[in-house]
């Protein structure tokens, strides 16, 4: 294994995902497991204007671990539109489009279990999708022979890992705008 080329490889893909002006998404949940929902969305475009930023009102309740990550409270989503209403709007912003997700793997299985738990059929709109996740533990290298591959490195450690200034919140928009700042700075890179 040649991480020195794998770390050049992640500079160059990422360098030719900004070339196609990618759109970035995060979402928060009620949970992890199989009947939780969004219950918060962002969108960001290319040039960081925000595109969608928005609380959803969930059919179910918020658990208490997820509480603990993101702070969102029942009373802060009581007014929120339900994933029905909001997603047309969704779905406009992404229509055609590259996005980037820091652990895309989520972030789409929830779009597909906030879909199916509104009984809506789940089309993805975008073009195509990438996870910045993945690509940052190839840039950054650390092995993890357990399940040989590179391991993935959460949203806050890799904040540090490249001296990013913003901050790490658990909010859907912020966090969409630091996973945009890490695609940047892998980009940047001379390797």
């Amino acid at each position: 294994m040649d991480r020195k080329k794998h770390r050049l490889e992640a500079i160059l893909i990422a360098q030719k995902k900004l070339a196609l002006n990618p759109i970035y998404l995060d979402v928060e949940t009620t949970g992890m497991e199989a009947l939780d929902e969004i219950i918060e969305i962002a969108v960001v475009d290319h040039d960081a204007s925000v595109l969608v930023d928005s609380f959803v009102k969930p059919i179910g309740d918020i658990s208490p671990s997820a509480y603990a990550v993101h702070g969102i409270t029942e009373v802060m989503i009581k007014d929120a539109p339900p994933w029905a209403e909001l997603w047309p709007h969704v779905e406009e912003s992404l229509r055609g489009r590259v996005v980037g997700i820091y652990n895309a793997d989520f972030d789409i299985r929830m779009m597909e279990q906030s879909h199916q738990i509104n009984q809506m059929t789940w089309q993805p709109p975008y073009a195509d999708q990438f996870c910045i996740m993945k690509l940052y533990a190839q840039f950054h290298g650390e092995w993890n022979p357990s399940k040989r591959s590179y391991r993935w490195q959460k949203l806050d450690a890799a904040r540090g890992q490249c001296n990013i200034n913003i901050p790490n919140t658990h909010r859907a928009k912020d966090d969409t705008l630091l996973a945009r700042e890490i695609l940047y700075y892998m980009a940047d890179q001379k390797g």
